[in-house]
């Protein structure tokens, strides 16, 4: 999922655990305990393109590191809270967080809506938390019940456990049993960014942190908002069973000879499905929207062309983990400047009508180099730059059943 929900499971993790003892410093911490794991694109400031994109939801995503680090983390903690300049260590901690959190929040609301109006509201709540941290970490910095090393590990390691496990949920995949498999798991049932769900999560922590640290009101705001965004996890679940079978239906009525097929809904919604069927030869690609007037996905067929990498030679390291990553859902085409593009099918494309180069959602640009090995040029991702505003609309305009 995306940074900004993993921040706010985390921190209704560390508030279930710790909000009755340390208020909304629990809070801060399990925020800080959700972003851990995705710290793993560190890595790309030493990697090249192709190992980082294995390495992330790699290790870092496994419930090996997730124990492990629980248990660092909650010594690192039960430390600071035995020194006694800790609210200064508190607050730094927590205003810098915040601060970074929301000044990445604040242009991506700016690139989104182009409008001022976000960017002042979105500087009113940076304004706003800013003070509620200084009210908590140094007007009230002895207002606290110093937590035992036990309790420590107990926010930690749900703070971070449950960030691959909301992972495994998208259909990016996550290395859960990793160092000890590379084995992606991928349910494919929500959105890597779903507004719906952050949203209900998102409420119910905002209303907790303003009630005192041992109001009831407090446990009662943050288990809602964790109740009703499990209920919505549990109704993507149902939508994805019956996008299957509407996927089956509608490959038997075109009498496709597929060996295995995929669904995943598009992003920031769970109403409108990607569907991407194979066979021997093709890939049959399109989208569904529950509000369709017909329960049928609109496939078409996509060559593989696997033969334009048939030369890669079996040790390949980019050719293997590019098949590693798509789960071999791939296809191959020649670009127009005569470059090979490597596309993952398992993500289709944005219409699900024309298979240009630009129009699938992951894809890779690919060259053989003069040792006879493939290396990868550029990863691209979303649409194309000066294409957002009008591929949003076309996907809003696609999830009415237009």
């Amino acid at each position: 999922m995306d940074s900004l929900t993993q921040i706010v499971l985390g921190a209704a993790m560390g508030e279930a655990v710790l909000g009755k003892k340390i208020g909304n410093r629990a809070m801060v911490w399990g925020a800080l305990g959700g972003t851990i794991p995705d710290l793993d694109v560190i890595g790309n400031l030493w990697m090249d393109e192709v190992d980082a994109l294995a390495f992330h939801r790699g290790i870092s995503h496994s419930f090996f590191f997730a124990i492990i680090a629980a248990f660092v983390m909650a010594f690192l903690t039960d430390r600071l809270y035995s020194w006694k300049k800790k609210h200064r260590a508190e607050f730094t901690v927590g205003a810098g967080f915040y601060v970074f959190i929301m000044a990445a929040m604040t242009g991506v609301v700016y690139i989104a809506s182009k409008s001022i109006v976000g960017v002042v509201i979105s500087l009113g709540v940076l304004g706003f938390g800013l003070y509620r941290i200084y009210q908590d970490l140094i007007v009230n910095k002895d207002d606290y019940e110093r937590p035992s090393i036990g309790e420590w590990r107990w926010l930690w390691l749900l703070a971070l456990i449950t960030h691959p496990i909301l992972d495994s949920f998208t259909q990016y995949g996550t290395q859960l049993l990793a160092p000890f498999s590379n084995y992606r798991a991928a349910i494919s049932n929500i959105s890597v960014a779903d507004p719906a769900y952050t949203g209900l999560f998102l409420i119910g922590l905002i209303s907790a942190s303003l009630f005192y640290r041992s109001d009831r009101k407090r446990q009662i705001l943050n288990w809602t908002g964790i109740g009703l965004s499990s209920l919505y996890m549990i109704w993507t679940l149902f939508n994805k069973s019956a996008t299957n079978q509407i996927m089956t239906d509608t490959l038997d009525k075109m009498e496709v000879d597929y060996t295995r097929f995929t669904t995943s809904p598009s992003i920031l919604n769970n109403i409108l499905w990607s569907g991407t069927a194979e066979s021997d030869s093709m890939y049959y690609q399109g989208l569904y929207s529950m509000l369709d007037k017909e329960p049928t996905f609109k496939l078409n067929a996509v060559p593989k062309n696997h033969k334009l990498i048939a030369d890669a030679r079996p040790d390949d390291h980019t050719i293997n983990t590019l098949k590693w990553f798509s789960d071999n859902y791939y296809t191959v085409l020649r670009r127009k400047d005569g470059r090979l593009q490597f596309n993952d099918m398992r993500f289709g494309t944005f219409r699900g009508e024309t298979y240009e180069e630009d129009d699938f959602i992951f894809r890779f640009v690919i060259e053989k180099g003069a040792d006879g090995y493939y290396k990868m040029l550029e990863e691209q991702g979303g649409p194309p730059p000066g294409s957002e505003e009008q591929m949003m609309k076309d996907l809003t305009a696609r999830i009415k059943g237009i």
